[in-house]
């Protein structure tokens, strides 16, 4: 395969469905060829059922201290938007590219892949790792693994940067999320005779109101930085779903909620709360009617924030290549702050901007397109002093 435009590049990419429900080895086998073109060899692994892979892939020497790339390949679903046109079909406008992951974020891979005759045409010294996930949209849930076997099977990097949509601006900090699942089991029976079941629909309100108070504490009590918006860790109920026919006691109901958290242990803070709430409280009450009524919170994705640090070499460097003197924070989750977990300094970095990211009609412009290249030509050109 021969060398491509990041334009041309990223209509391919943005022809593969890799809506997280469903598989992205399509994309990586035409990255694993694109890379092979230029014999470059690709780490590639697969999840646990084989539906999904991730990619490494190193060029220049394999030392430590080199730059990770980081992408995610998979996006958010397109049901019920309003596309004005096909969202996996690349459309060029008016100086912009629309199609689904445009901006989030498969115009950053586009961009990376793109430059690879430009790297290798470099004697780099610091080498560059190509760095792509599956299942990010759905809690970062690949990213994990695919970090692990990058620091055994990789030197160790000096630096991370994550090309999430910033509109190439420098982002330092992110916050983390937390996704839970609760399910109050009840007893059901005949909605005139209360007194004999336990509704698991009125108990899973009186968990949902409780989580308002312990948003309240975060709120008052948590950690403040204002820098985001809003300034504090967050909860909030997402979906809830119980009961089976209006006159039946509901014998089960389930919500989901999630914890935005600027502190890393916010979101196990809250579920110790609640489940304490829960045993103290609501439980025994249940199970005066109902020895069998429970209420069980299972963790169903956990994503560490992004951390400001006074000594950061991935923001040390960004700072240097682009001349940018402060840097923001984004409040949604993203990768970075696993790669900090594991020992390798983070950053975000990326074309396009997050306003255009999940919505109809995604587009990224061609001039932040245009402006993560010449920063990667600056990074290249850096990575061989």
């Amino acid at each position: 395969m021969s060398q491509m435009t990041y334009e041309e590049i990223l209509g391919r990419l943005i022809g593969f469905d890799t809506v997280s429900a469903y598989s992205n080895k399509a994309l990586i086998e035409f990255v694993a060829d694109y890379l092979a073109g230029f014999d470059i060899s690709c780490n590639i692994a697969p999840n646990d059922e084989g539906t999904k892979a991730d990619l490494i892939a190193t060029i220049g020497p394999m030392v430590e201290g080199g730059i990770v790339l980081s992408g995610h390949t998979d996006v958010v679903p397109v049901e019920g938007q309003d596309w004005h046109t096909d969202p996996f079909k690349m459309i060029k406008k008016k100086g912009k590219l629309y199609g689904r992951g445009a901006c989030d974020m498969k115009g950053f891979i586009a961009v990376a892949l793109s430059l690879v005759p430009e790297f290798l045409a470099r004697d780099l010294k610091i080498p560059l790792h190509l760095v792509f996930s599956y299942d990010e949209e759905v809690g970062c849930l690949g990213a994990p693994a695919l970090i692990a076997r990058m620091c055994k099977d990789v030197p160790m990097p000096q630096a991370a940067i994550i090309g999430e949509p910033s509109s190439m601006k420098l982002v330092n900090a992110h916050k983390g999320v937390a996704l839970f699942e609760t399910t109050v089991t009840g007893r059901l029976g005949h909605s005139s005779q209360t007194h004999m079941g336990v509704n698991a629909i009125s108990f899973a309100a009186a968990c949902i109101h409780y989580l308002g108070e312990i948003a309240e504490e975060l709120k008052t009590s948590g950690a403040i930085d204002e820098r985001f918006e809003p300034p504090h860790s967050t909860i909030s109920p997402g979906t809830i779903e119980g009961g089976t026919a209006l006159n039946i006691i509901a014998e089960e109901c389930k919500f989901v909620w999630d914890c935005r958290s600027i502190s890393g242990g916010d979101g196990d803070f809250a579920l110790r709360k609640l489940e304490e709430y829960c045993a103290a409280t609501l439980i025994p009450k249940m199970r005066e009617i109902a020895p069998e009524a429970d209420i069980v919170t299972e963790t169903k994705v956990s994503a560490p924030p992004l951390e400001t640090s006074d000594d950061n070499p991935a923001e040390a460097l960004v700072r240097q290549l682009t001349g940018q003197n402060q840097a923001g924070v984004v409040s949604f989750a993203a990768e970075a702050g696993l790669f900090q977990e594991a020992g390798v300094p983070s950053v975000i970095c990326g074309p396009g901007s997050i306003d255009q990211a999940h919505r109809p009609d995604e587009y990224v412009a061609l001039s932040q397109l245009k402006e993560c290249e010449a920063f990667l030509l600056k990074l290249a050109d850096w990575a061989v002093g």
